[in-house]
């Protein structure tokens, strides 16, 4: 399989006559957001804006509810995320209708759905802060609990076409994460205790969901090259881009 590969997979998702949704699972450090975004970057290389990408991280509960909860040293933890309100803005964004909304694809209408994000610098996360136009027909999705054995965790399950677990090895992952904990402000103790300690409860409970995922995306796939732009069978059938 080569990256290639992956582009055309993601791509025959989508039919014509509905959105879909990829997710992207795999362990903290494992490169999800990376292949994520290259995935975007490709399928959008013509310049169009059928893909948009949205992460799981933007349901972090922020630090301020995570401190009356008595979780805040467990942040990354899946009940410090709102599960149900993930789940719930999966099932909006797969049941928007593309032709909804006031048609000048601007923003301004209501054919946009704003997603929330997650600064790193601040560590928090922002409302509003993806929109995703209606033109949008895959949606890529990111995150660690996407194929958790949990009830909550199973409604946004349901609400995926396909989901790919993001594989690198253990001690690059690690290598990564304590980089990453260090970039945004941890000294270099204080990163791998965090890394060794939470983060690891976390990948571990992720590993263990391997088996669940309908591909298994290694190094060696999202290292491969791939074509500059889509070729036209890349897009999705009736696609707006693609005309």
């Amino acid at each position: 399989m080569t990256f290639d590969d992956l582009l055309e997979r993601a791509a025959s998702l989508v039919r014509p006559d509905r959105r879909a949704i990829l997710g992207v699972a795999g362990s903290p450090g494992a490169g999800k957001t990376t292949l994520a975004e290259r995935l975007v970057a490709e399928l959008n290389g013509d310049g169009g804006h059928w893909v948009a990408q949205v992460p799981m991280d933007g349901f972090h509960l922020a630090d301020v509810e995570l401190e009356r909860l008595g979780r805040r040293d467990r942040k990354g933890a899946p009940d410090t995320f709102d599960a149900a309100g993930y789940a719930a803005l999966l099932r909006r964004l797969r049941e928007q209708d593309e032709d909804e909304g006031d048609g000048d694809g601007d923003g301004d209408g209501d054919g946009i759905v704003y997603a929330p994000g997650f600064e790193r610098t601040l560590e928090q996360p922002i409302a509003g802060a993806v929109p995703v136009p209606r033109t949008a027909r895959l949606i890529i999705t990111e995150g660690n609990y996407l194929l958790l054995c949990d009830a909550v965790w199973e409604r946004v399950r349901a609400q995926l076409d396909e989901v790919w677990f993001c594989e690198l090895d253990e001690s690059e992952r690690v290598s990564r994460l304590v980089a990453r904990h260090e970039k945004f402000g941890k000294d270099h103790e204080t990163a791998v205790a965090w890394v060794l300690g939470t983060d690891q409860r976390n990948a571990d409970l992720v590993a263990a969901t391997r088996a669940r995922a309908d591909l298994v995306v290694g190094p060696a796939v999202t290292a491969s090259g791939s074509t500059p732009r889509v070729p036209r069978a890349h897009r999705p059938p009736g696609s707006r881009s693609a005309r």
